[in-house]
């Protein structure tokens, strides 16, 4: 895993990798060592899963800072349950070859209590085939929904929450009749696909063509003639990190921006400073976290945030702060005795509160409550626009 190790007080972070994986590399332990050692620490250490590098590691400055903020915060009073946190990070790249044995090494051994993840899909799964069930697991980012894996507690944006009212946004200003779809080739962008069929279906517009890449594709010429024999006047897009940058320069440099708008829940402000003020026009964003959101929440949010970090803090995006609502989150559960395994398997239907930049509350069926808004792109900033 290309990861450093390097040196963290008690609100930073600590990186994971190679080194100390081959260190325990061969030993094992019992469930009661892990509880133990878990039991005997004045710290509660959280796994922080975030990309450092790859093709989503234009997320990770954002997420590292959003989460050490968050630790920062609860340190400052009493941390949770009267225990300062820690971060570990380790890298959550698609492409990182030993998470899964990284992950395994610290939770076996009892070095982390808990988990804070933003990334893929994908490598969710691969968590989930490693550690899944056995500390409790907050997972951040926007997904395609369902997850039901005990402990773990998805916090996310879902196609329901935020395709569906979009596309009927779209449909009500922008009118379009022949959608193609465009995404990464695993499973956020196939269900959200498949979902958003039937919510094109009820505006009475059709797709016209779906295609699949992998998340790796740098050449999107073939893609960008498809769309254009097809006649298609809106994209939809479930592409990630520099995919979505080198897709969406293309179709800029292209022009199609005049024929086809396109629409993505998925594009956050690094990647559209990446693609380039020329390059957004007609791009529209639905989700519940824009750094331009007016609310008070997210004011005051961005203020400590930048008392904290200063003038090169990284820059905010939904992705990013998205780490910060789910160490705040841990901290809830904490509260309300959900850190404990004996209590998954009953369930959590009570909604959970908890400090949050996008005024989020967890819903009791597993969903957020958080409201979903529309932007357009603008040059090197998004305007929000409407509250879906």
């Amino acid at each position: 895993m290309p990861v450093s190790a390097g040196n963290c007080s008690s609100s930073g972070l600590k990186f994971y990798g190679e080194k100390r994986r081959r260190k325990v590399a061969g030993r094992s332990f019992a469930p009661d060592f892990a509880a133990s050692e878990r039991a005997s620490r004045r710290e509660l250490n959280i796994a922080l899963c975030v990309p450092l590098g790859g093709v989503t590691g234009i997320w990770g400055p954002s997420a590292l800072a959003s989460a050490k903020l968050a630790a920062s915060e609860l340190n400052r009073l009493s941390g949770i349950g009267g225990r300062s946190c820690r971060l570990l990070s380790v890298d959550a790249d698609d492409d990182a070859p030993m998470l899964e044995s990284v992950l395994s090494d610290l939770v076996h051994s009892g070095e982390v209590d808990a988990l804070v993840g933003m990334h893929t899909s994908r490598v969710r799964q691969r968590i989930l085939s490693a550690i899944g069930g056995e500390i409790p697991f907050v997972y951040t980012p926007l997904y395609e929904g369902g997850e039901c894996t005990p402990g773990v507690f998805a916090i996310g944006d879902t196609p329901a929450k935020q395709l569906q009212p979009a596309i009927a946004w779209v449909a009500r200003h922008e009118r379009p009749r022949r959608w193609a779809f465009l995404g990464n080739n695993y499973v956020w962008p196939h269900v959200s696909n498949r979902l958003a069929r039937d919510y094109v279906a009820s505006c009475g517009a059709e797709v016209v063509s779906e295609e699949y890449v992998p998340l790796h594709t740098t050449d999107y010429s073939e893609q960008l003639a498809a769309i254009r024999r097809a006649g298609a006047d809106a994209v939809l897009l479930s592409l990630v990190g520099e995919n979505a940058v080198a897709f969406n320069r293309a179709f800029g440099e292209q022009g199609l921006g005049r024929s086809a708008l396109r629409l993505s829940c998925a594009i956050e402000e690094n990647e559209l400073l990446a693609i380039g003020a020329q390059n957004t026009e007609r791009l529209y964003v639905a989700s519940s976290y824009f750094a331009a959101l007016a609310t008070d929440a997210n004011i005051a949010f961005k203020e400590r945030y930048h008392n904290h970090f200063g003038d090169r803090a990284p820059t905010l995006n939904s992705l990013g702060q998205s780490t910060y609502e789910g160490v705040h989150f841990l901290a809830s559960l904490f509260e309300r005795g959900l850190f404990e395994p004996s209590r998954w398997a009953h369930g959590h239907r009570e909604p959970i509160a908890y400090r949050s930049a996008r005024e989020a509350v967890y819903g009791g069926d597993g969903t957020n409550l958080a409201p979903t808004y529309m932007a357009v792109a603008e040059g090197h900033f998004f305007r929000v626009i409407a509250r879906l």
